[in-house]
């Protein structure tokens, strides 16, 4: 009797705090399948995630600690966005890569634009293609994530988004590590091709790697290009939604401003003339915010992996994932006859 009192009058801490931690746990789950040969290939982020679904397919949702989870998927993903900003150095992006990032705009439009072009011809969800759209055209899965709650994607749909572009940027990464050879590329060349077009700041490194250190520098500051100009796409979709918003039927309906945009601008400032300069801040320092700032992502992602049912992927993902394919091949072709 006294268990079954204490098990009632439980403190909703407990479980909120049990629902962080099973998004950990999840995370590091991923981490360790993400050791194992050919996991290795798609990372932690896409691991842990298809643990969750399989998860949620097994188990069903676990109600007890949705507060928790719902905390990850949520807050946690916000903070990750947030410390993301401290991998973009500002200061390199302008005085080393403007012409990369006239470069990196154009490819941001014309994989959102073909990406829902060729989502609405194949009759594809319209929300997961948005969210592919911009995941291609920019970061991957930060993009996703900061651009979702702007449009109001439900929490299914971002993971969904996540998934798929976790996974297909890895095979277009190692895609990459074998047909560069054969291209009539330079090295530099080749680095350029490979940061203007690849989505995950990691899948760009995975496939510039093998060609050296120079390429490897230039494709990741030709991603960082694309990384930045995250902020502004976030403002004009900010922008449509209002505009849509006060043509529809529910004028009263609100935009919710992402304020979590505002710091991931100042962090981005931060880290590009503050840290390190007039405050200093080791090599070390920034490797441990950086890990940190992956394992949020992960947890983060777990939580919205929770939410995924397969039923709903059998008929929602397909053609979203073959106009993402499509729009990504077009994409890489796009940037290789503009080097």
């Amino acid at each position: 009797m006294v268990s079954q009192k204490t098990d009632k009058t439980r403190p909703p801490f407990e479980k909120w705090l049990g629902g962080i931690a099973f998004t950990f746990l999840i995370a590091f789950l991923g981490y360790l399948l993400a050791m194992v040969p050919g996991f290795d290939r798609i990372g932690q982020l896409a691991c842990a995630i298809i643990i969750a679904v399989v998860y949620r397919q097994i188990a069903g949702y676990p109600e007890a600690i949705r507060s928790g989870i719902g905390f990850s998927s949520k807050r946690l993903l916000r903070t990750a966005i947030i410390l993301y900003g401290l991998k973009l150095n500002i200061d390199t992006v302008i005085q080393d890569g403007l012409g990369l990032l006239a470069r990196d705009a154009l490819m941001i439009v014309f994989a959102i634009f073909v990406t829902v072009w060729l989502a609405k011809a194949l009759k594809a969800d319209k929300s997961i293609s948005l969210l592919l759209g911009v995941g291609t055209g920019i970061c991957g899965a930060a993009a996703i994530a900061a651009v979702a709650p702007i449009v109001k994607a439900k929490d299914e749909d971002t993971a969904i988004g996540v998934g798929i572009i976790a996974l297909m940027g890895t095979v277009f990464a190692i895609g990459y590590t074998i047909i560069g050879p054969l291209l009539p590329f330079s090295p530099i060349e080749y680095g350029i091709w490979t940061g203007s077009s690849i989505h995950e700041v990691a899948q760009v490194a995975l496939a510039a790697a093998p060609a050296g250190d120079d390429p490897l520098a230039i494709a990741l500051l030709a991603k960082l290009g694309r990384v930045f100009l995250l902020i502004p796409v976030c403002f004009i979709f900010i922008y449509i939604m209002k505009r849509k918003t006060k043509s529809s039927e529910q004028p009263d309906a609100k935009i919710e401003f992402p304020y979590f945009l505002l710091g991931f601008i100042l962090l981005s400032v931060l880290g590009s003339y503050v840290f390190g300069h007039s405050i200093p801040v080791s090599d070390d320092v920034m490797k441990v915010v950086f890990s940190i700032t992956d394992w949020l992502l992960t947890a983060a992602m777990v939580g919205l992996g929770l939410n995924v049912s397969l039923r709903d992927l059998r008929t929602r993902a397909l053609r979203p994932l073959v106009a993402m394919t499509i729009a990504s091949l077009c994409l890489s072709v796009l940037a290789y006859f503009t080097i």
